[in-house]
């Protein structure tokens, strides 16, 4: 009976996926629950698992578009597991019923007058030994299986090796060019970054979004996270980055400006009395955005715990659609990767997203002296017809008092 492995509806949206890896081949037994294949859609990547075991039989191969319900592979359930091969050590030791050796046995056994064992004779013919020259340590000096396994594992004599033939000349690679050639390739974008690339530009399209800056003093939230980073790290058990202070500060500025925290439905705006705050991750598959809900309610821990989460499934090509689903506001961190200033891009259909940059030590005037200071700039970008520019100002310079005096944080001020 074979059992079909179809695609699942995984998210009201997706519609297709394309398979990205098969983690089992053809003709390979599997089990229930183990993980078959890989499914690429245009927001996240699906593990589909086994739910009978047999043997499997793929029909569509990797890099192929399927459909939801579509069928992926099919299972035999009639097939049976194999058998586990048993060491030879753990063999039973019973004596086997005396069977005379083939003559290719007693070719291989030579002039060993002693008497042999089926096994003993069925490896001298199939390795070619004679055992003749072996000690046996069975009764009577005979060869047993342990003492042709022994002999055949020892170190043989080294024998002077022939003159080696010329080793045949192989091309080079195709791919490798001359020096200075203009070369080219194409490659098939995964859905994933095409549904990426669709989303881009229907925020560009769909919103009128413009962007707007300011610089903050990281000194004070760089000293707090210096003092306190190793205890921290031993109660909770997670880092103390800087993100979670600005997720904290991004939602003591939310409830000031809570059209931010909204979004344009038609002639219609929704505002959210929640906090669902999407952190930007680069994964090697493109950009994602997981959530981090009720973030109001959470703890600098659990933030960190969650952000430290989302990054490892980013990682290990772990990031459900659930853990992408929703979110009314994001933060996007391009100082990572050394970024000193950019205009974020919304996320549809977020009103607003936060862009976070590389700390840099700069000149700056404090009570008329100029000091060196860790700054960083920041930027928002937003979709004006909801957001006004004095919010948006408004916004940045509460996210900046918020940063510069993290006790606000604790206090809500």
């Amino acid at each position: 009976m074979a059992f079909e492995v179809r695609f699942p509806v995984v998210g009201e949206s997706v519609q297709e996926g394309q398979v990205y890896k098969w983690r089992k081949k053809t003709g390979e037994f599997v089990k229930r629950d183990e993980v078959l294949v890989e499914i690429e859609t245009d927001k996240a990547t699906v593990e589909i698992v086994a739910e009978a075991e047999g043997t499997l039989t793929i029909q569509k191969n990797e890099g192929e578009t399927i459909a939801v319900g579509e069928i992926l592979a099919s299972i035999d359930t009639a097939a049976k597991a194999p058998a586990a091969e048993a060491p030879a050590a753990a063999a039973p030791k019973t004596a086997a019923p005396a069977v005379p050796p083939p003559p290719a046995a007693k070719a291989a056994a030579g002039s060993d007058p002693r008497p042999q064992s089926p096994a003993v004779a069925r490896m001298a013919a199939e390795h070619q030994v004679d055992t003749s020259a072996i000690a046996g340590s069975g009764r009577g000096g005979r060869v047993t299986k342990d003492d042709m396994v022994a002999h055949m594992e020892s170190p043989k004599p080294a024998v002077p090796a022939a003159t080696p033939a010329p080793a045949p000349k192989v091309p080079a690679p195709a791919a490798a060019a001359p020096s200075g050639a203009r070369t080219e390739r194409r490659e098939k974008m995964s859905r994933l970054r095409q549904r990426i690339a669709e989303r881009l530009v229907e925020a560009q399209h769909n919103a009128a979004m413009l962007t707007t800056f300011n610089e903050v003093d990281m000194s004070a939230v760089m000293e707090l996270r210096k003092r306190y980073k190793d205890p921290f790290k031993e109660t909770h058990g997670v880092g103390l980055g800087f993100m979670s202070f600005f997720v904290k500060a991004a939602v003591q500025a939310l409830k000031n400006f809570p059209a931010i925290n909204g979004y344009v439905d038609g002639t219609d705006i929704v505002y959210h009395d929640y906090y669902d705050i999407g952190v930007a991750v680069s994964t090697e598959r493109g950009l994602m955005v997981p959530v981090v809900r009720d973030v109001d309610k959470l703890s600098f821990a659990q933030i960190e715990g969650s952000i430290m989460d989302f990054a490892k499934k980013g990682r290990d090509g772990k990031i459900s659609l659930d853990d992408l689903a929703g979110g009314t506001f994001t933060i996007s961190n391009g100082g990572t990767f050394g970024s000193l200033l950019s205009t974020p891009i919304l996320n549809p259909p977020q009103s607003a997203i936060l862009g976070m940059h590389k700390i840099e030590d700069r000149p700056v005037v404090v009570n008329g002296q100029i000091v060196i200071r860790p700054m960083m700039y920041l930027a928002m970008s937003y979709d004006h017809r909801i957001v006004d520019g004095k919010e948006a100002v408004g916004f940045l310079v509460k996210i900046k008092e918020n940063i510069e005096d993290p006790a606000r944080l604790l206090l809500g001020v």
